[in-house]
């Protein structure tokens, strides 16, 4: 029997080898694979970094963190389908729970780490060409005639649905009725000249490109955007935007299996210690920590950042009202 036993053993090694590499015992070296969205590949670059030194020095375990990106929406779905990630720092609520609901993640992931499992939040922001020639200042500017607007696919993208519920967002919570948010985002997607399917798609779009009048961006992916374009961008914030929260949470199925519970856990608790909020301010994501917010306030301008229940009941509830299948994008928009 122990015979047997150890042979299958052997066998579910070899199997989860062949995927990802597992975390053992007796300080083998530990693969972990992080989905996330598409603007985070720098920010995920530098942390994992600074985790696997000091996991190696604390825990004598060498870890390799692979990262995969995409459109938040679709790479939850790529999770879903099998994607093998230990460990999900998708865009928004509604594309983790997908996956919860699932069964690849347990119930009650939300309130497992600090903040609601938030280690930083975000908004989106305006990108506009040298001198902001249109005079794009607030959302209403977007519709004016002329102006091309760049944006992700809604139905992809946590960057293009977060944009679009800052769009509808701008109008009724400035007074607007539904039917003046329908009249709004109907004018805004007949101004966009391509949807891209994710945020750096975008982004390559609007400055590679060189398409469009203003980019509705990641506030990171906006401070990225100006800093390479070397004085051919300006970032503008406007007035009202949403605050965009891109949880975290531990793929339970996947770490039970891979044997990495314990070092995927360890990562993602590494994100709220003083160290990574640093790193993330640094990369123009906004810290947990309000302190290391204070601290670095000057990259954060004050906007009013307005919750989804603000607009919706819930996530879900804004998804099927805007986004999902029959919803107020699915008849406003027509592919060109």
């Amino acid at each position: 029997m122990a015979r047997n036993n150890f042979m299958k053993a052997l066998l579910t090694l070899s199997l989860i080898v062949g995927l990802v590499p597992s975390g053992l015992a007796n300080g083998n070296p530990v693969t972990l694979l992080n989905v996330s969205y598409d603007p985070t590949r720098e920010l995920w670059r530098d942390i994992n970094e600074n985790f696997r030194r000091l996991h190696e020095k604390q825990k004598g375990v060498k870890v390799s963190i692979k990262q995969s990106h995409g459109g938040s929406s679709t790479q939850a779905r790529a999770v879903i389908d099998g994607l093998d990630a230990d460990v999900v720092t998708l865009a928004s609520y509604l594309d983790t729970d997908a996956i919860s609901q699932k069964g690849l993640i347990k119930t009650g992931w939300i309130d497992r780490l600090p903040n609601r499992s938030l280690p930083y939040y975000s908004t989106i922001v305006f990108v506009v060409r040298k001198g902001n020639p249109k005079r794009i200042k607030d959302w209403p500017d977007l519709v004016k005639p002329g102006i091309a607007i760049v944006t992700p696919n809604p139905k992809t993208s946590g960057n293009g649905y977060l944009s679009f519920f800052c769009a509808w967002g701008s109008v009724v919570l400035r007074g607007g009725s539904r039917q003046d948010a329908i009249d709004y985002v109907t004018k805004l997607y007949k101004q966009v000249p391509v949807l891209d399917s994710g945020a750096r798609g975008a982004s390559t779009t609007f400055v590679q490109k060189g398409i469009g009048d203003v980019h509705l961006a990641w506030e990171n992916e906006a401070h990225l955007e100006v800093r390479e374009a070397k004085g051919e961008l300006d970032l503008v914030y406007p007035p009202i935007s949403i605050r965009a929260e891109p949880h975290v949470a531990v793929v339970d199925k996947n770490v039970d299996r891979h044997k990495t519970r314990e070092v995927a856990e360890a990562y993602l608790k590494y994100t709220y210690t003083d160290e990574a909020q640093e790193i993330i301010a640094k990369h123009f994501y906004r810290p947990s920590n309000e302190s290391v917010l204070k601290k670095n306030a000057a990259t954060f301008p004050d906007i009013r950042l307005f919750s989804i229940t603000e607009i919706a009941k819930s996530f879900q509830d804004a998804h099927k009202q805007f986004i999902g299948d029959g919803g107020v994008f699915d008849t406003i928009y027509k592919p060109k």
